[in-house]
């Protein structure tokens, strides 16, 4: 019996499945994502003494966005003597992308909004990457327009129909629009409010934010008592807000903290001077675009392929011992330093007498990019860029190709489909997912999205699945404020630096980018 996102689905069904080939059996498939053989293997630490070694200034573990920002920062300090270990075939982590012959797409991340305006560190890196183009006479940042997202942007089917917008309007009743739009006001005004410290409550990066006691303990209690305590009771308030939390943080309203919650619309204070503060920068690929700017730094310096298996610091010098998987051979790095980008329960598994916390809680995920004839036309509002479902399991869908510049219509569209595994624990989901066949997981998407597009089996051609078993770390219910957190903020170790979103709580591109640049520059002030 396999239990995916709320449906039981047992050995008969599946049988079935099989027997009713008429129906998937055009549709090819196969599944992609992180290497859970080779995190195995470094659990397991069944390596043998290495047989080479080299020396390096620094050594970046990990070349997800938190590594390759690492990386840049290196090079702009003037740190080229380094190399980036990365355990997959690719660097860029969750913000990684894929292609076929008709579209990129991403295989995980896919946008980021306008950025804060005191965010100068990643503002300047977009500018270097040339999606901000200049600024305005009254300073404000201009994109792009290639880069801001096209209209239509969004979509929501409720109702046996396609809304514009993501937030329900459509049949709901005075009551409820009034409701939508007290807790829209609220999040304006918690948007400015500032603590007794004078930092804003909810900032970009978390570490900018306030931590005055009135705000913290927000972070003690879950989204839904939140609104349960405010006197919210509409079905679709706490729809939408169960959507946010799922999206951002892969679990809903009675998982996640209402101070995480709440951050996920407080903390965007972004201004353009040529976009509305609540438009996305997004690209065919996602955040792949944004990797693709980063990977530039380190091309040549990065080793995939490499399960680093232990990190032992000796005196002034640490050693980074790994095994590299094509070779087959077991090597070890000498260096002045080097930066762990690497997730908790990874990170602890590296160092001397590292105990990981199971605090640290990581949602699954699964990302499927399905390559269609067209996407079959559904009443209501056009296809848009983002692709909802009202009370779905999924988050619904992203057009991959809505940012492309041709005004020919694509032999075949291409749209990626989003999936928290968040209805049973993570480590239950995690299980599931990595033993469902890739025939499985195409039965499953497929009649979810026939309930928005009824027959759609008939014009999916490909289903490209990709099996996020730690997807983002999840701020649950006290992380934010707690101990585990906040031991894990620095190492130990003087000449060893830690990076990683999930020092944050919160898996977004920011927090990622500022951890990476924060490492990098201690990394260099202590080598200098």
């Amino acid at each position: 019996m396999a239990i995916i996102a709320g449906s039981t689905i047992t050995a008969s069904q599946y049988i079935a499945c099989s027997e009713k080939r008429d129906k998937y059996g055009h549709i090819t498939s196969r599944i992609s994502g992180a290497s859970a053989k080779a995190g195995h293997m470094m659990r397991d630490n069944v390596f043998q003494t290495p047989t080479h070694t080299k020396e390096y200034d620094a050594v970046i573990i990990g070349g997800g966005v938190a590594g390759l920002a690492a990386a840049r920062m290196l090079h702009h300090r003037g740190m080229n003597n380094y190399r980036l270990l990365e355990l997959e075939s690719h660097t860029g982590g969750n913000a990684s992308f894929g292609s076929n012959k008709y579209s990129a797409f991403p295989l995980g991340a896919h946008y980021l909004p306008i950025p804060n305006t005191d965010n100068q560190p990643l503002l300047d890196m977009l500018a270097e990457a040339g999606i901000l183009t200049g600024y305005n006479s009254n300073g404000l940042p201009v994109y792009n327009e290639t880069d801001l997202c096209y209209d239509p942007e969004e979509r929501l089917y409720i109702h046996d129909r396609w809304q514009e917008g993501l937030i329900p309007q459509l049949g709901t009743t005075k009551t409820t629009q009034q409701e939508l739009k007290r807790w829209l006001d609220e999040m304006q005004q918690l948007r400015a409010i500032r603590g007794t410290d004078g930092r804003y409550a909810f900032d970009i990066p978390i570490a900018n934010s306030s931590v005055d006691p009135a705000f913290r303990e927000l972070d003690n209690i879950n989204m839904r008592t939140y609104l349960q305590q405010k006197g919210y009771q509409s079905e679709e308030l706490y729809w939408y807000l169960d959507y946010c939390c799922r999206d951002d943080y892969g679990a809903g309203i009675d998982i996640i903290s209402a101070w995480a919650g709440i951050h996920y619309f407080a903390s965007r204070k972004g201004k353009a001077a040529n976009a509305d503060n609540s438009q996305m920068l997004t690209w065919p690929q996602g955040n792949g675009r944004l990797v693709q700017h980063l990977q530039q730094f380190s091309k040549e310096k990065t080793l995939q392929q490499t399960i680093v298996y232990k990190v032992t610091p000796q005196g002034n010098r640490v050693a980074i011992d790994y095994y590299d998987m094509r070779l087959h051979t077991t090597q070890r790095i000498i260096a002045k330093a080097c930066i762990l980008a690497t997730p908790q329960f990874v990170t602890q598994r590296l160092i001397p007498g590292g105990t990981y916390d199971h605090d640290f809680v990581y949602s699954p995920w699964l990302v499927a990019n399905i390559t269609l004839d067209r996407v079959p036309e559904s009443s209501g509002y056009q296809l848009c860029w983002d692709n909802v479902i009202y009370r779905g399991k999924s988050l619904g869908y992203v057009y991959a190709q809505q940012q492309q510049l041709t005004q020919v219509q694509p032999e075949r569209q291409v749209v990626t489909y989003y999936l928290p595994l968040d209805h049973l624990d993570p480590v239950s989901s995690r299980k599931y997912a990595i033993a469902l066949e890739p025939q499985q997981w195409v039965k499953l998407i497929t009649d979810d999205l026939e309930k928005v597009h009824p027959g759609i089996h008939e014009v999916i051609r490909d289903v490209d699945i990709t099996v996020w078993g730690h997807g983002m770390i999840r701020p649950h219910t006290g992380f934010i404020t707690g101990a585990a957190r906040a031991a894990a903020q620095s190492s130990p170790y003087k000449n060893i630096f830690y990076a990683h979103s999930d020092l944050s709580g919160v898996s977004i591109f920011e927090e990622a980018f500022y951890h990476g640049n924060k490492a990098a520059n201690a990394l260099a002030d202590y080598c200098s």
